[in-house]
């Protein structure tokens, strides 16, 4: 063993004088030959001890002051323990043992007899400052106990110092690699290399960027990604050693302790350049200088305060940049440096012979973290599960399966290092494995259940609300994949309600990581967390059905549908909507539409609908229209809209926009109600086919009103608000009130709007994609200008400007490059959907929540939004000959059977026109397609029937077709009426 520094007692008492050597001739580095080697060592600023013997020895010596007020080293003692010592740490006034079998001890200045700190068991690690010290259990917990005067304990804000032993909940369930303490602060390593530092702060030795002393733990940030191994505490200094070699420094640089070639202190870690090119496995800190081991050079460098020689340099003074101890040569190179120690004022380095490396050395306080599970577990609890044996593994299953920290610390990505880019996009975690193993669970009922058992009664209830960092939420990834393999078993659905409850709990901030982290899971674990709560979801609606007491338990995971659901619509590649519907709730909610009455919607919860909206991800878009038919009884139960009937606006089919615009532009109208049409000098009720009518008319005049509202895009055919013209008029506003009245009446207004349009109206981001829908030309320049390569893209000449306006500022003399074009895209869409038309749009808007005063729509997708309004283009033709009804003729008759033979030789087209003919509109309202569409089919009597063509009733759907005397000349009648004629009522 080396020694160098504060000691006046050559070699400690460890030796007699014969082996004790001075290395050099200034006697900076002592070489201390042990008859028995040393395993462990701590160095406080009063004290410091050995365990020996394989840890059956401990032996301590207390730094004095002698006569001339020097300290000096007093006699060397041992410590009588009954337990064999696996590592020691030393405090101002005493020392902490950490026995093999777990337990804790504390040696005083008054007593030479270890006692018992606390109830602690299962201790892996143990570490302490000047008047605090730490323990880290084999679960994953960490104890602190001791001064708390700046908040080195880690409790919180206000908590007191304290003798007794006291969790750090805010750690709880982070898997540790580390615990180490130094003066008045503490920091945790986990095992995928988050730092986490508390306790004093007053030199910015917590790296955090300030000088505000932390009373809890607070990660340090600046570190993350940098794949942490080791953190090693001075008094107010910090030294952090990377998987790399790298160190980095903070804290404290009075002395020079940061090895900057400064004596300024630094608030956040900063990279020791000295050491750029050599790879540095080992650091430790002394009370103000620090050591760091390059192993390929067989060299401990040292810096910082060096006035009791604890540099070994030789020279007794501070040295600010990292230099080489003056290690003896000649004893050197049959040594194999171990392990380097330093504390206080000392510095030590453990040795073995080249044949005997790492025999003697106790590092069980590095090797040892928290328990993970691996294969090896797995494999021996399913042999062992039917032996005597049953019991321990009861137990292992309780302490791993209880313990967060245990679960998070397992199933690690160590592909290519990937764990230690743990990120609030990245979990760490490889999630096939721990489908591998519980599957692997799954073999044995008895494991399983087990386990099962565990985590429902102990594990999920004990989930912290507040995990500190991103590997406390991977408890929340892995769950899943055990859910997945109980629901094979065809377990309970309890556990998954608890689970629930679980997430639920979580603090809003660290849900929306959770759901940054379900972003970015691959598919088929993703594809698992959607089908576990989608199951159980349909499970206890079935149960609320039946009347059984779940239904908060159904809301809860309803609601965490719904949030996996708006993960889903941003994740890159999205599964279907049709994975989150509950089937079940169409037959629910059609029941309720069925058997509700007038005063029944009037004693519904004044949330009802809120608390339906906000389960919308289970309903598909026919659950969507009960839901919105049940919000409108609802409405007009509530607000006694039905005890004055619906009204009735006059119109002349002819000028069906202008009188529409006349009735809308009067005050009084009430808009809560649908809207019901009379065509002037037609006969008639509508009961909703001459509402159908009445948009179909208002769909083809709006395209060709003046003033101009919209645009119709040749290569697309699609419409888009005009932005040409004399400024914002009603009619946007009149325009976008009669589309939400169309969709308020269910009726189709064809339109032919983009996407876009629904989008903007649901607050949706609109894309380029959105764009290619609208002006396909248009779009594929701005992919060109993706697409190709940097040549390419500057002869284009483009700059940052859209038919003369500027996209940023000055943007016509800022050209676009390979770099910018995506912001260039970016810009020019939003510019051409968005800004451009801002005015009008924010007019249309406010006319459509204006005509659909209901928030029912808000349920819907872009997509069903936009079926809704402009109609449902499924044909099921031959649904419209099984439901048609007939009068005057009989399904027998030859023109029948004529009618039918030619409109099944139509062709699509065809057909659409004919439906057109018939109804007003090749487009169907959702909810009406052909299979529930009853044309009638009427004889239209004639004397000479080859001279008519025949006749649509568009508000009754009815055909009059008159008595043809052959198919031919049928054919050419239908044909001629659907291509050249206008439809017209005659109700």
């Amino acid at each position: 063993m080396f020694s160098w520094g504060e000691n006046t007692r050559d070699g400690f008492g460890l030796v007699k004088s014969n082996d004790l050597v001075k290395a050099n001739t200034d006697g900076c580095v002592n070489v201390i030959h042990l008859k028995s080697p040393v395993t462990h060592l701590s160095a406080g600023n009063k004290v410091v001890a050995f365990i020996r013997n394989n840890g059956k020895q401990v032996s301590l010596a207390r730094m004095q002051d002698d006569k001339d007020e020097r300290r000096i080293t007093g006699k060397l003692k041992g410590v009588e323990c009954r337990e064999k010592i696996l590592s020691l740490s030393c405090c101002d006034a005493h020392i902490i043992l950490l026995s093999e079998e777990g337990r804790v001890f504390c040696l005083t200045q008054s007593s030479n007899v270890p006692s018992p700190v606390g109830n602690l068991n299962q201790v892996i690690q143990v570490a302490c400052g000047d008047h605090h010290s730490i323990a880290l259990t084999q679960d994953g917990k960490v104890f602190t106990w001791g001064q708390n005067s700046s908040g080195q304990l880690g409790l919180g804000e206000g908590e007191p110092s304290t003798l007794s032993p006291q969790p750090v909940k805010s750690l709880s369930g982070i898997p540790l690699a580390q615990i180490t303490a130094g003066g008045d602060h503490s920091f945790a390593l986990s095992l995928s290399g988050a730092v986490f530092g508390w306790g004093k702060n007053s030199a910015g030795q917590l790296g955090l960027g300030d000088t505000i002393d932390r009373p809890a733990p607070a990660p340090v940030d600046c570190l993350n990604l940098k794949k942490t191994v080791a953190v090693s505490c001075g008094g107010e200094h910090t030294a952090v050693l990377t998987k790399g070699g790298l160190v980095f420094t903070f804290g404290s640089g009075r002395y020079g302790q940061l090895g900057h070639n400064s004596l300024r202190n630094e608030l956040r870690p900063r990279l020791v350049a000295e050491f750029w090119g050599a790879k540095v496995t080992q650091i430790a800190c002394g009370r103000n200088h620090t050591l760091a081991f390059v192993g390929s050079f067989k060299k401990i460098y040292s810096f910082g305060h060096g006035e009791q020689g604890q540099l070994g340099n030789g020279v007794k003074m501070d040295q600010s940049v990292p230099l080489p101890v003056q290690l003896p040569q000649d004893h050197i190179d049959d040594q194999q440096i171990e392990q380097t120690f330093a504390g206080g004022n000392h510095s030590f380095a453990l040795c073995s012979t080249t044949q005997e490396s790492g025999k003697g050395l106790n590092d069980s306080n590095l090797g040892k973290v928290t328990q993970t599970l691996d294969d090896d577990i797995i494999n021996r609890w399913i042999s062992d599960c039917d032996s005597k044996s049953w019991k321990t593994i009861q137990k292992e299953i309780t302490k791993t399966f209880s313990s967060a920290s245990c679960l998070n610390g397992s199933f690690l990505d160590k592909s290519r290092d990937k764990h230690y880019q743990t990120s609030l996009k990245r979990s760490g975690l490889d999630l096939s494995f721990a489908r591998l193993a519980f599957q692997k669970l799954a073999k044995k009922n008895k494991v399983l259940a087990e386990v099962e058992d565990v985590v429902q009664r102990i594990l999920l209830p004990s989930l912290s609300k507040d995990p500190i960092g991103v590997e406390g939420l991977r408890v929340y990834l892995i769950i899943p994949e055990l859910l997945r393999v109980l629901l094979k078993q065809q377990c309970r659905i309890d556990i998954i309600g608890a689970f629930v409850f679980a997430i639920l709990r979580l603090n809003p901030d660290k849900f929306q990581v959770l759901e940054g982290l379900w972003s970015t899971l691959p598919d088929t674990p993703f594809r698992t967390l959607v089908k576990t709560f989608h199951y159980v979801s349909a499970e206890y609606l079935r149960m609320v059905a039946e009347g059984c007491a779940v239904k908060k338990t159904f809301e809860g995971t309803v609601k965490v549908m719904q949030r996996l659901y708006e993960v889903n619509c941003n994740r890159r590649i999205k599964i279907a909507a049709s994975n989150f519907h509950i089937n079940r709730a169409n037959s629910m909610l059609q029941n309720m539409l069925n058997t509700l009455v007038y005063y029944d919607y009037q004693n519904l919860p004044e949330d009802f609908f809120y608390s339906v909206h906000r389960q919308s991800c289970i309903f598909n878009t026919e659950a969507k229209c009960i839901v919105y038919k049940l919000e409108l009884k609802y409405s007009f139960a509530n607000h006694g809209l039905l005890a004055f009937g619906i009204p009735t606006i006059h119109v002349r089919r002819e000028r069906a926009l202008e009188d529409a615009f006349q009735h809308l532009r009067q005050s009084g109208h009430d808009f809560r109600m649908p809207l019901k049409v009379k065509f002037q000098a037609e006969n008639g009720m509508d009961e909703g086919g001459v509402s159908l009518d009445f948009f179909s008319l208002l769909g083809r005049e709006l395209l060709t009103m003046e003033p101009k509202t919209l645009e119709v895009y040749e290569d697309s055919g699609l419409a888009w608000f005009t932005t040409s013209g004399g400024g914002i008029t009603d009619e946007f506003y009149l325009l976008g009130l009669l589309c939400g009245k169309a969709l308020y009446n269910q009726c189709v207004l064809n339109l032919c709007f983009p996407l876009a349009l629904f989008k903007k109206l649901l607050g949706l981001t609109t894309t380029l994609d959105d764009l290619k829908e609208l002006s396909p030309t248009e779009a594929r320049g701005l992919q060109y200008v993706l697409d190709e390569d940097e040549e390419s893209v500057e002869a284009m000449d483009l700059v940052f400007m859209y038919k003369g306006q500027e996209l940023i500022p000055n943007g016509e003399e800022v050209p676009v490059t390979m770099v910018n074009r995506k912001k260039y895209v970016d810009l020019y869409v939003d510019m051409k959907l968005n800004k451009s038309v801002q005015s009008q749009f924010a007019v249309f808007e406010s006319g459509f929540y204006k005509g659909f005063p209901i928030q029912a729509w808000r349920m819907f997708l872009p997509e069903e939004l936009m079926t809704l309004l402009q109609g449902d283009d499924n044909y099921e033709w031959d649904k419209l000959r099984e439901n048609a009804k007939y009068q005057g003729y009989r399904p027998t008759d030859d023109i029948i059977q004529n009618f039918w033979r030619v409109f099944t030789e139509f062709s699509e087209e065809e057909k659409k026109k004919f439906l057109t003919f018939l109804t007003g509109t090749d487009r169907l309202p959702r909810g009406r397609s052909l299979s529930k569409l009853q044309m009638q089919i009427t004889s239209l009597g004639s004397t000479d029937p080859d001279e008519y063509y025949p006749k649509a009733q568009t508000c009754s759907v009815t055909l009059c077709l008159p008595n043809y005397s052959s198919i031919d000349t049928l054919q050419e009648k239908l044909l001629h009426a659907i291509t050249h004629c206008d439809v017209f009522g005659d109700v």
